[in-house]
């Protein structure tokens, strides 16, 4: 039997002949990771609050912004600028060098711009875009990187006839999760198929794994996890990820923390708290990752997960079914509140919008992803 990619590796299936390749022949750049997400909130205090009970560090405050961070040496994860109402404005991605800030902003027709005096701590240049989706995207090369943080330590543990630790119990600390780093961010956009190739041929990135409706794959995937290209050095599983949906907006962002200890001790400090917990713990499939899902006061998804799949540029996509059973190895069902099922006025105009509009929705496609929904 003749070995593949995906033997034994992520995915049981790969590419048929003609599907989509998942990543780009001359991509303009390649990005070396998210730099931060922005947001805007109308209460910056009470933003505050949720992110140090979540587990962020304040790298800057001032009146107007808050800037916050995780342990590891490098740049903030997050601005949330004061606004009128509580919004995602759109993702950071970190050029691996200055000169391709250049080489983005002739590609484009855009300008390179400096970030001295934007707020930004360690100042730099940015190149600033916006996707197929509407979403502004801004590439950044940081002047300078924050210095890490003391960090929250692994627990030593014993695996069965391996004994590390004796004579000494494990009680770890009810305390916030502490944040290390920014690991992704995931959006929804009813025009699928052009932002995925806008963010493979602009940005260079590479799809991880692709899902697929149920009797559907013949018109392509309907969701990808897309990590970036840095050749031979294995990077997070994904960096981004898009599904086709009926409107254009924020999913979740996910941050990395130090183990399922630290992921459950700090969901307990959240919890009594009184945050609401979205889906968790568990263990997702693509990606692999330990999971939970919180809400934070504006009703903004946020994920603390540890333990994730680490790829090269090696592995080729694999190739899966949409569906809710999908989600996870091992876990509690997920929630009506994290699939985005529960109904509101506002998705409904969504999806009748969708229906109504020149995006990749249609009646079939909508049906499928009510379909795997409740599969």
């Amino acid at each position: 039997m003749t070995r593949t990619a995906h033997q034994d590796l992520h995915s049981e299936q790969g590419a048929l002949r003609g599907e989509h390749p998942g990543r780009s022949r001359n991509p303009v750049i390649k990005v070396a990771d998210l730099a931060w997400l922005e947001f805007e909130k109308p209460d910056l205090d009470r933003a505050e609050i949720f992110a140090r009970d979540f587990g962020f560090s304040v790298a800057a405050r001032t009146e107007h912004e808050l800037w916050l961070r995780g342990t590891l040496a490098g740049s903030p994860c997050m601005v949330i600028r004061e606004g009128r109402t509580s919004r995602f404005v759109g993702p950071a991605f970190r050029a691996a060098e200055r000169a391709d800030l250049d080489r983005l902003a002739r590609a484009t027709g855009s300008d390179v711009r400096d970030l001295d005096g934007t707020g930004a701590p360690g100042g730099g240049r940015a190149v600033d875009l916006l996707d197929p989706s509407g979403f502004p995207v801004r590439v950044v090369h940081c002047g300078e990187d924050l210095p890490a943080l003391p960090e929250q330590r692994p627990l030593l543990l014993n695996f069965g006839a391996d004994h590390r630790r004796t004579n000494a119990t494990q009680r770890p600390p009810r305390e916030p999760s502490r944040i290390q780093r920014l690991g992704h961010v995931v959006l929804e956009t009813r025009v699928f198929g052009r932002a995925l190739d806008w963010y493979l041929d602009t940005l260079g990135m590479i799809v991880s794994d692709f899902l697929f409706l149920d009797g559907q794959r013949e018109r392509g995937p309907t969701m990808a996890f897309i990590r970036c290209d840095r050749g031979a050095l294995a990077v997070d599983h994904h960096t981004l990820a898009m599904h086709l949906g009926p409107g254009n907006g924020y999913v979740h962002s996910a941050y990395q923390v130090t183990d399922l200890d630290s992921i459950a001790a700090g969901g307990e400090y959240l919890n009594e708290r009184g945050y609401k917990r979205s889906w968790g713990i568990g263990r997702h499939i693509q990606g692999s990752q330990l999971f939970d899902y919180w809400r934070d006061p504006d009703r903004f998804m946020l994920e603390h997960f540890a333990d994730g799949d680490l790829f090269s540029r090696d592995l080729e996509p694999g190739w899966a079914p949409m569906s809710t059973s999908g989600l996870a190895q091992w876990g509690p069902p997920a929630t009506r509140d994290f699939l985005g099922a529960n109904p509101s006025p506002a998705r409904v105009r969504d999806v009748i919008q969708a229906l109504r509009g020149d995006n990749e929705l249609d009646p079939a496609r909508l049906l499928g992803l009510l379909k795997a929904v409740n599969t």
